[in-house]
C-alpha cells in the first residue's frame, strides 16, 4: 500500500468513526428521552389509577353517616301511636297600629302509624269532632315532612273552615274589647300550600331523623348549618261586614267605628312567596339514648301579589325591596330511643309575614306531636353481627 493510499484509508476510517459516534450519541439521547417519557407516562398512569381507585373506594354515598356520631336503624319495620295538636293564628294590623287576632280551637288528633325503613304512613282522627258527615266548612290540613341525613322536605296544604274565634283586639285608644274575646267568627277564610327544601351541611354527623323520625340514634352532640329554598301560595279573605255587625252587637256602634280602620277593609289577598332560607340546628345528647334537638331557619322571602298582575309575566323591572319580608321555620324535638323502643315529643312551626303600605298580616301555624312506638324485624346485617358476637 502506497503512502497516498494509506492516508486516504486512515481518513476514511476516521470519518466513519466520527459518523458512528454521532449516530450512537443520537441513539442514546433518543433512548434516554423515550425512557424518561415512558417513565413519566407510567408514573402519571399509576397516579391516575391510584386516584381513581381511591375515589372508587371512598366514593360518596347518599345518606352516608359517621357511625361514631350516628347509630343507624337496626330494624325493618316500626309501629307507632301518635297524638297531633295543631295550632294556628292570624293577625291583621292596620297602619295606625290597630290589631285583630283570629285563631281556631286547637285540634286534638290521635292515630296509628306504620313504617317500613324510610316509608312512614299513618292517619290521625280528630277526637273533638268525630263527625264523619260531609261538612263544607270543615278544615283540611295535610302536613308531610321527609327527613334524610342530607336533605329535608316540608310539604303542607291548609284550608280553613268557618271555625275561627276572635282572640284579641288591641287599639291605641283606651277601649275595653274583652267582650269580643272568644267570639266565633266565620267570615275569615284562608288557604296556604307550599314546600320547603333544605340541605344539611354536616349530614355525616348531624341527624335530623334521630330527632323527628326516630329512624336513627344520635350518639354525640353536634350541630349543622342549613340552607334551603321555599315556595308558598297564600289566599286570605275577611268578611268585614260580618265582623262590623258582630262588634256592633257586643261593643256598640260608636266604639266599633273607632276600632275598624277603613284601611283594613280589603276583600281578598292572594300572593306567592319565594324564599331563600338559612339557619342552624343542634342535637344535644344530654344522656344515653336521650336527645334534645332545636333548629331555626330564617328566610328572605319575596312576595308577588296575584290579581291584576297575574295576567302578565313577572319582570325584574317590577322588583321592589318593599316586597321582601322575613319568614321563619322552628323545630324542637325531645326523644328517648334505645333502638328498640322510642318515645318523645316534636314540634314544627312556620311563620309568614305579608306587608303593604296600609296593613300587614302575620300567619303562624304548626303541630306538636307526642308519640310512642317500637321497632321490629331486625335487618339481616344486624343478625349476622349478633351471631358473630
Amino acid at each position: 500500500m502506497t503512502a497516498v493510499n494509506a492516508r486516504f484509508y486512515l481518513l476514511f476510517c476516521f470519518i466513519c468513526f466520527c459518523q458512528l459516534s454521532v449516530w450512537s450519541i443520537e441513539q442514546v439521547d433518543s433512548f434516554r428521552t423515550d425512557t424518561v417519557k415512558w417513565m413519566r407516562s407510567v408514573r402519571h398512569s399509576t397516579a391516575v389509577e391510584g386516584i381513581s381507585a381511591t375515589y372508587k373506594k371512598r366514593k360518596y354515598k347518599f345518606n352516608e353517616i359517621d357511625t361514631t356520631y350516628i347509630e343507624p336503624q337496626h330494624y325493618n319495620f316500626t309501629v307507632m301511636l301518635q297524638n297531633t295538636n295543631s295550632y294556628e293564628l292570624y293577625q291583621i294590623t292596620s297602619k295606625n297600629g290597630q290589631r285583630i287576632s283570629f285563631a281556631p280551637e286547637t285540634t286534638f288528633k290521635v292515630g296509628p302509624y306504620f313504617g317500613w325503613r324510610w316509608v312512614f304512613l299513618g292517619y290521625t282522627f280528630d277526637v273533638r269532632h268525630l263527625n264523619f258527615k260531609t261538612n263544607k266548612s270543615q278544615r283540611q290540613e295535610y302536613d308531610f315532612s321527609i327527613y334524610s341525613s342530607m336533605v329535608g322536605v316540608d310539604l303542607y296544604y291548609r284550608k280553613t273552615g268557618s271555625d275561627y274565634l276572635i282572640r284579641d283586639i288591641s287599639t291605641k285608644q283606651n277601649i275595653n274589647t274583652s267582650p269580643m274575646e272568644g267570639q266565633a267568627f266565620n267570615g275569615l277564610q284562608s288557604n296556604i300550600k307550599g314546600f320547603n327544601v333544605y340541605y344539611i351541611f354536616n349530614h355525616r354527623r348531624f341527624s335530623y331523623p334521630a330527632a323527628f323520625s326516630q329512624s336513627t340514634v344520635q350518639r354525640r352532640s353536634v350541630g349543622s348549618v342549613l340552607l334551603g329554598i321555599g315556595y308558598t301560595k297564600h289566599t286570605l279573605s275577611v268578611d268585614w261586614a260580618s265582623l262590623n255587625h258582630l262588634m256592633e252587637e257586643h261593643l256598640g256602634k260608636d266604639i266599633t267605628k273607632s276600632i275598624i280602620d277603613s284601611t283594613l277593609t280589603f276583600g281578598k289577598i292572594k300572593y306567592k312567596n319565594f324564599s331563600i332560607t338559612g339557619g342552624y340546628a343542634y342535637n344535644w345528647v344530654f344522656a344515653r339514648n336521650w336527645l334534645l334537638s332545636g333548629s331555626i331557619a330564617i328566610g328572605a322571602a319575596y312576595k308577588q301579589q296575584i290579581g291584576e298582575v297575574e295576567r302578565k309575566r313577572f319582570s325584574f323591572r317590577e322588583f321592589s325591596f318593599k316586597n321582601i319580608n322575613f319568614d321563619a321555620t322552628y323545630r324542637l324535638g325531645l326523644v328517648w330511643n334505645n333502638t328498640r323502643w322510642y318515645a318523645g315529643a316534636s314540634s314544627i312551626f312556620h311563620a309568614y309575614n305579608y306587608r303593604q303600605d296600609h296593613f300587614s298580616t302575620n300567619n303562624f301555624f304548626g303541630n306538636i306531636n307526642l308519640y310512642v312506638g317500637f321497632n321490629f324485624d331486625k335487618k339481616a346485617k344486624q343478625r349476622k353481627k349478633k351471631k358473630k358476637q
